[in-house]
């Protein structure tokens, strides 16, 4: 059984995310953040689009291959990547992940595996699918703020 079947992000109502103070962020907290999201399933990718949106991100159209995201970065660099591990046609994106720390942009891997092969510091962050919300706005709010 393929361990991404099913999983998702939630996103009903006001999202709710984590501030610096501990409660929930409000609309606009990611303000001006460009972000790129590589993820081949429509539902994960819709989504976390329509929550990063939401809270003001500009997020263009997400994309399901390497060719896609490299052309959108060609014509938008982004600021942070969410990148499924695990692409269409069993394609991995180790490749894409080592295009995108080459030309100086943040990734964070998005997997339903509980283990990827991955080098330590090779990505700013992992998180597990299902993704939690919470989790994911402040994954990339940490990740950004460099």
């Amino acid at each position: 059984m393929d361990p991404r079947a099913g999983v998702g992000v939630c996103v009903r109502g006001p999202p709710m995310a984590s501030s610096e103070h501990g409660g929930p962020a409000e609309a606009g907290a990611l303000t001006g953040l460009r972000v790129l999201v590589v993820e081949d399933s429509w539902h994960v990718a819709k989504a976390v689009t329509r929550l990063l949106s939401i809270l003001g991100a500009e997020v263009a159209r997400p994309v399901a291959t390497p060719a896609e995201a490299r052309r959108q970065v060609s014509e938008r660099r982004p600021d942070v990547a969410l990148v499924d591990f695990c692409l269409r046609d069993g394609e991995v994106a180790d490749d894409l992940i080592d295009w995108l720390r080459a030309q100086d942009i943040s990734v964070i891997v998005m997997t339903g595996y509980e283990v990827i092969p991955l080098a330590p510091g090779k990505v700013a962050a992992v998180l597990q699918k299902p993704l939690n919300p919470t989790l994911l706005v402040a994954t990339v709010r940490q990740v950004t703020s460099h």
